[in-house]
């Protein structure tokens, strides 16, 4: 994982960082997990009348990387708008909990470990937008962040059965982040959007209002703890009766209903033990299968995040939480 700081107005953080690649020999122009064709330059191309109505900044951004990397604008929008919404081997868990005195989000990241050294974790500081620092397997979209407010958000991708011009997961991700101050604001804002992929949202903010939220381009449903329940949990799978009709069995979700079951059993039978130090060890695989992966197959947690937001603090582990200690990340 490296680590970016983007400070400024949206097209000049973006002309900065492109640039900066282009003078260390790096374009971005195709990507590494899938390739750039014509359906994905038109749908891109379709998306990019969403972003001008809702969320014009990013497309200065990804103008400016464009212009900073010398390269044709149009590839990024196909890079980065048609990601999620085709084709994509990100997995992840998630899940938050909240409690009189503990107010804690986590998430495990499991992806290529072929890309490890790509990850990015970056701090975004712009003009326009709220402060937050975030984490991904891409650029310019978010997978998971807290922001100035104390609001996180981190998504799990769902293979997609449809799919329509609007935003997709990690744009979804990187807008509430940017936008929202509050877990209701998010939730109101994930609402009016257009939804390009499938994923769900973990959503928890300073007041302790959690939840998880299952959206496709057809449906949104809003899912809080149940009655006696102070938790949300989810993986790579809708599990509201709303959106089964969704789910791709015949895909291969690297044993996410596996990772489910491991994290809402465990937060079921752990209630008086919920704090940090407990969100590490269930991310780490102590309670169950949720990270331990066999690496020789190409595939693994590549970090993992604890945000806690009642003291505003952030513990990250850069890989397998299993095998690496997570530390405190300071400023």
């Amino acid at each position: 994982m490296y680590h970016v700081r983007w400070n400024g107005a949206h097209y000049d953080a973006g002309f900065k960082w492109g640039n900066i690649l282009l003078k260390n020999g790096k374009k971005l122009d195709y990507c590494p997990t899938f390739k750039l064709t014509a359906d994905k330059y038109a749908f891109a191309a379709e998306c990019v009348g969403e972003y001008q109505k809702y969320f014009p900044e990013v497309l200065d951004e990804i103008q400016g990387i464009a212009d900073g990397n010398e390269i044709p604008v149009e590839t990024l929008h196909a890079l980065l708008f048609s990601m999620y919404c085709f084709e994509f081997d990100n997995k992840c868990t998630c899940f938050a909990f909240t409690t009189k005195d503990e107010i804690v989000f986590a998430r495990n990241s499991d992806f290529l470990v072929s890309l490890e050294k790509l990850y990015m974790n970056c701090l975004y500081n712009l003009k326009e937008g709220y402060s937050f620092n975030g984490n991904t397997t891409a650029f310019v979209q978010m997978e998971d962040g807290v922001n100035q407010h104390s609001l996180a958000v981190g998504l799990t991708f769902v293979y997609p059965k449809l799919r329509k011009p609007g935003f997709n997961a990690g744009m979804l991700t990187r807008y509430l982040l940017e936008k929202c101050k509050t877990t209701a604001e998010a939730v109101s804002a994930l609402q009016k959007l257009p939804i390009a992929s499938a994923q769900t949202l973990t959503i928890a903010d300073k007041n302790g209002e959690i939840v998880v939220v299952e959206c496709n381009p057809k449906a949104v449903v809003v899912i809080k703890p149940q009655d006696g329940e102070q938790f949300v949990a989810t993986a790579n799978n809708f599990n509201s009766e709303i959106m089964q009709n969704f789910r791709n069995p015949n895909i291969d979700d690297w044993r996410s209903d596996d990772r489910y079951r491991t994290v809402r059993t465990t937060l079921e039978q752990n209630k008086g033990n919920y704090n940090v130090a407990f969100a590490q060890e269930l991310l780490s695989g102590k309670y169950g299968f949720i990270c331990q992966y066999d690496r020789k197959q190409g595939a693994d947690t590549v970090w993992s995040v604890v945000y806690d937001l009642k003291r505003k603090q952030i513990w990250r582990v850069e890989g397998n939480p299993s095998r690496k200690t997570f530390k405190e990340i300071r400023g």
